[in-house]
């Protein structure tokens, strides 16, 4: 896969703004205009492959749709995948800095790439979908289900952090809103990326909605996006949430995240005006509808 040096990408990446060959999204640190996150989709045909080098990033070869087999060290992951992203939780391969790394799929399929800028080598190794933490946060209006597959206290990287969320048509996620965007005690700094996909209604293409606002001097940001499937949003700093899931129409993001620390954690800080929201919950039950996925593929 060819990368070129592109220009730095605005903060809202419509679906297609940046390809590649087989890379239907294309997030690099250069063309983010940060130091660390990364995400790239493969789409693969029939009986297609690809073939890359991981360089100084560490990634994770996480299964959208279809099944693909992922080859790296001399080793060989068979990953079972899925049918989409609301039909199960998915299995996944990890691959380190360094790498060659090649992926085949005998039937095709869409496959996500997050990685992040790496200083140690970790060994290859297969992550089972069994093995995926799946964590339902929030109540009422506020549930969402959070698939833990690469977090600091589910899986072992360098600098890598990364979940996906699923959120039933009506609920807000990514909520209060919270920011990650200075080291100190109780917050990392972490660039963040979300990638979108909107579950299928009875009507035209769903859609979702996507807040960012800054945080202070020098973290200005202001991002109110109407988002669609394969649309991205990066988050350099700043204040994000809510994630709005429509009526009608199931979202999914996957979450992408590093950043300087030493230290790789994931800690946060909620926006003061509307921290009190987490206090309302007590009294509230989980939607009913949670878990949307499990280890058991949908019908």
């Amino acid at each position: 896969m060819n990368e070129p040096t592109t220009t730095v990408l605005p903060p809202f990446v419509p679906r297609g703004t940046t390809t590649d060959s087989a890379l239907s999204l294309l997030i690099t640190p250069e063309n983010a205009g940060w130091g660390y996150s990364s995400l790239r989709v493969l789409e693969l045909p029939a009986n297609g492959g690809a073939t890359f080098e991981t360089g100084e990033d560490e990634m994770v070869v996480l299964p959208l749709s279809g099944s693909c087999v992922v080859s790296c060290d001399g080793q060989r992951f068979a990953l079972a995948g899925r049918n989409s992203v609301f039909s199960r939780v998915t299995d996944f391969a990890y691959v380190p800095r360094d790498a060659h790394v090649e992926v085949s799929s005998a039937a095709g399929g869409r496959f996500a790439l997050p990685g992040a800028r790496a200083t140690r080598r970790i060994s290859a190794r297969y992550g089972p979908a069994e093995g995926v933490q799946v964590e339902l946060r929030g109540a009422g209006q506020a549930s969402r289900q959070v698939n833990n597959f690469c977090t600091p206290q589910a899986f072992e990287a360098d600098k890598l952090i990364a979940v996906e969320v699923l959120t039933p048509g009506g609920n807000w996620s990514s909520y209060p809103p919270h920011k990650h965007d200075e080291q100190r005690d109780g917050e990392a700094q972490l660039e963040e990326i979300y990638y979108f996909e909107v579950g299928a209604g009875q009507g035209d293409e769903g859609i979702g909605y996507q807040r960012v606002y800054g945080s202070g001097p020098g973290r200005e940001i202001d991002v109110c996006a109407e988002v669609r499937t394969g649309d991205t949003v990066l988050i350099p700093h700043g204040w994000h949430g809510p994630s709005m899931a429509v009526p009608g129409y199931d979202l999914y993001y996957l979450n992408v995240m590093a950043g300087p620390s030493p230290d790789r954690a994931w800690l946060i800080c909620d926006d003061p005006a509307h921290a009190w929201i987490r206090g309302t919950w007590e009294d509230q039950d989980i939607d009913p509808r949670l878990p949307l996925t499990s280890t058991e593929e949908k019908p």
